[in-house]
């Protein structure tokens, strides 16, 4: 996921995420067929392996559910670290230096398709002799691009450099995660709070070095919770919200272990998200 220190709890299969042959549906087929549903909610992947397509089609994808949307999508995308699910599917699983040199392509690629520009590109891996890409995006200027990762010596350098929205994630404190379980105490609060406060201090730095205002940066955050009587309440989410708003995070993500229970969702929607929206 990132390219240096991390305090991600939460990132091995058969703990958080479930087994790796549980059912987990491709992303853009998905998110495509989310959004035909819907009216107001974005869709996007977090992330999009970059690796995984060719990125002048990756682009193009991206843009179609954009515009088939009335442009409710993102571009959420990162360099890709999961090597079995990548040699599972037969694709070859480059090296951390080259997966993040090709991602930096495909951000290049995505500006310059996404205003238009079909002159050549030619790069160290993608080569594109005429990436005409109409019809144009209906986000403007264009699908707001997501970077996940905190690798602080490439990860947060591309975000100054590409990205409208950076992603963290800090794992979980759940119980039912076994070897993962780190008790919510007042010294990981401070640790966890330490940590952003670093990451988010080296993405200013970047930004400062490349030329751009730290505030266009949307600051994400993933992490795990589950509303149930054995597990959280709703009281505790929102104590969460505050503690990474204190931060400088402006937008929580919640992976759910009980996601396909529709009171907590109901919970979130009514009881959680009006209490801290305007933090």
């Amino acid at each position: 996921m990132g390219d240096g220190p991390s305090i991600q709890l939460g990132t091995q299969y058969g703990t958080v995420h479930g087994p790796v042959e549980a059912a987990m549906l491709e992303g853009y087929s998905t998110i495509a067929y989310m959004a035909a549903l819907t009216n107001r909610i974005k869709v996007g992947l977090m992330m999009t392996c970059n690796f995984f397509r060719e990125s002048g089609l990756l682009v193009k994808t991206a843009l179609t559910i954009d515009v088939l949307s009335g442009g409710r999508t993102y571009f959420g995308i990162g360099a890709g670290w999961f090597e079995r699910e990548a040699e599972g599917l037969g694709f070859s699983f480059p090296s951390l230096k080259e997966r993040f040199e090709r991602l930096e392509e495909t951000l290049q690629i995505a500006k310059k398709m996404w205003k238009g520009d079909i002159a050549p590109y030619n790069g160290e891996y993608y080569h594109l002799a005429e990436p005409i890409n109409n019809p144009q995006p209906l986000s403007k200027p264009h699908p707001p691009i997501m970077i996940g990762g905190e690798g602080e010596k490439r990860t947060l350098r591309l975000v100054a450099k590409y990205a409208d929205a950076s992603n963290f994630v800090i794992g979980t404190t759940l119980k039912e995660t076994g070897v993962l379980h780190k008790e919510d105490t007042e010294e990981r609060r401070k640790m966890v709070r330490t940590w952003i406060l670093g990451k988010l201090g080296v993405l200013k730095r970047y930004c400062n070095e490349v030329g751009r205002r730290y505030s266009d940066i949307e600051k994400t955050l993933t992490t795990y919770i589950k509303l149930a009587p054995d597990a959280m309440s709703t009281t505790e989410v929102i104590e969460l919200c505050h503690q990474l708003a204190a931060t400088g995070i402006q937008h929580v993500i919640f992976n759910m272990p009980n996601v396909h229970e529709i009171e907590p969702i109901k919970i979130i929607g009514q009881k959680i998200i009006p209490l801290v929206t305007d933090l």
